[in-house]
């Protein structure tokens, strides 16, 4: 059946997508298609073949396209790689073993020719890093366009996932004066004049002739301005862009990605454990349940075996670990470390991944970390060493998810920012969700980029983000 949304008048062919054509039963319909070209070849029978996509899903579609239409030698057999055309067929069985189905044009339409020497893709493989000097066309590659495809199954899926489970997703702001995690990697926002700052009568900058009347940034995470709402909504979450001016040029680092920030009131690290495991359960299985032909590609293009290692994930219940016990097995390992493992110490790539593909064999949540390299919200346990802190590990990728119960309590709340040197006055609101009412809450953050990577097995975080924005990085 053609979908109602799709159907049109009967004198006009209803136009479908190719994924439509592929998956539902249309044969002995005649319908419009519409996309790019990807090849063209031609047979001595007369006829030529294109391979038609539209991005609605991995698969091509076969155009076979008779020499006897009025326009073959003069477009048909001018079509390229990348140019636009609409064609109108029935659609019929294919006697390929590559689709179930083709499409017999009785007439075409060049909506764009390309010119080949100046066209930036091209059928042969290739290389990342070429691709994201074309970020506006790579889109049109089978990997970005399986990426595109499966960053928006997982976004439906984060929204589905909280949605179904009570949750309020709510729209925290991109401009802040707070520094959530205290590392002073801000964007800064000014409407100042830079080649003429105004000056206070020390000589230091006079921000009340900016916009805010005082310094303000990009917010490196909602969660702060999230909490507020789980304090009265009690389950919240919220998705969107941070930004993190960090000068860094690894794999895993971007300029400015999205984050994944849920925030439970009345729930202690134990939920909130249990919550981030069910999520991302929830997400992996989406990706496979809804990209199948994407997931495959990058199970045989990608990361060998990512499929199977997903489908264990889904399924396994995942171990937790204190940190001092994960101290313990580490110290313990017959492993030459590179950075030993010393309590005190965050856990370096080759910890995380002998944990999790060498000792437990399986996803991990470490809990109770120190609170010497923890932010100042997190809540300090007895002893006054550690803090309700978690980490998911994942094998293959390592850290996935950071979380925490939060500090809720006015008086060592305060403690935390004084050791951090970080000014109360900032945080007066934030400190007043202590004053009045005050319950212990929960949360984590997610990067969404990082989850893509995980899922998809790309090795370059730059790749997974539609526009990448890092060091010297701001093009497009």
């Amino acid at each position: 059946m053609i979908p109602q949304s799709e159907q049109r008048s009967t004198s006009v062919p209803p136009a479908v997508t190719v994924a439509c054509v592929l998956r539902d039963n249309l044969e002995g319909a005649t319908v419009l298609v519409q996309g790019w070209v990807r090849t063209r070849r031609d047979s001595k029978a007369g006829f030529s073949f294109i391979e038609l996509n539209d991005g609605s899903t991995f698969e091509n579609l076969q155009l076979v396209v008779p020499a006897t239409l009025q326009n073959y030698t003069s477009d048909v057999l001018n079509l390229h790689t990348g140019a636009s055309i609409s064609a109108t067929g029935v659609v019929t069985p294919s006697p390929g073993r590559e689709q179930a189905r083709e499409l017999h044009v009785s007439t075409l339409r060049v909506l764009g020719f390309v010119e080949p020497t100046e066209y930036p893709l091209h059928k042969q493989k290739m290389s990342f890093e070429h691709l994201r000097t074309v970020a506006h066309l790579r889109p049109r590659t089978n990997t970005f366009g399986a990426i595109a495809r499966v960053r928006n199954a997982v976004a439906m899926a984060i929204h589905d996932f909280f949605q179904s489970r009570g949750f309020l997703w709510i729209a925290t702001p991109i401009i802040t004066a707070s520094d959530c995690e205290g590392a002073g990697e801000m964007f800064q926002v000014t409407t100042l004049n830079l080649t003429n700052l105004p000056r206070t009568p020390d000589g230091g900058i006079d921000y009340r002739e900016d916009f805010f009347g005082r310094p303000a940034f990009l917010t490196v995470s909602g969660q702060l301005a999230v909490e507020n709402y789980a304090c009265a909504l009690t389950k919240v979450y919220t998705f969107g862009p941070t930004f993190r001016a960090e000068n860094s040029n690894t794999t895993r680092h971007l300029a400015e990605f999205w984050m994944i920030e849920p925030e439970v009131a009345f729930a202690d690290l134990h939920a909130n454990m249990d919550l981030a495991e069910e999520f991302v359960k929830h997400v992996v299985s989406s990706a496979l349940t809804r990209c199948p032909a994407d997931m495959r590609f990058f199970d045989q293009r990608i990361q060998p075996g990512l499929v199977t290692m997903l489908e264990q994930l889904a399924t396994t219940p995942f171990e937790r670990v204190p940190y001092s016990d994960a101290i313990a097995i580490l110290a313990r390992a017959n492993v030459k470390w590179e950075f030993p493992a010393q309590w005190g110490a965050d856990l370096q790539a080759e910890h995380q991944r002998y944990l999790t593909e060498e000792y437990f064999k399986k996803p991990i949540i470490v809990y109770d970390w120190p609170a010497s390299i923890k932010p100042f919200y997190m809540y300090v346990n007895d002893d006054e060493l550690t803090v309700r802190a978690m980490d998911m590990l994942v094998p293959r990728f390592g850290e996935i998810i950071g979380g925490s119960q939060r500090e809720h309590r006015l008086t060592m709340l305060d403690k935390r920012i004084a050791a951090l040197g970080l000014n109360p006055a900032n945080y007066w609101w934030y400190r007043d969700l202590r004053r009045f009412g005050t319950v212990p809450h929960s949360g984590f953050g997610l990067g969404f980029e990082r989850l893509l990577q995980f899922i998809t097995g790309m090795t370059n975080i730059r790749d997974v983000i539609p526009f990448p924005r890092a060091p010297k990085l701001v093009e497009f």
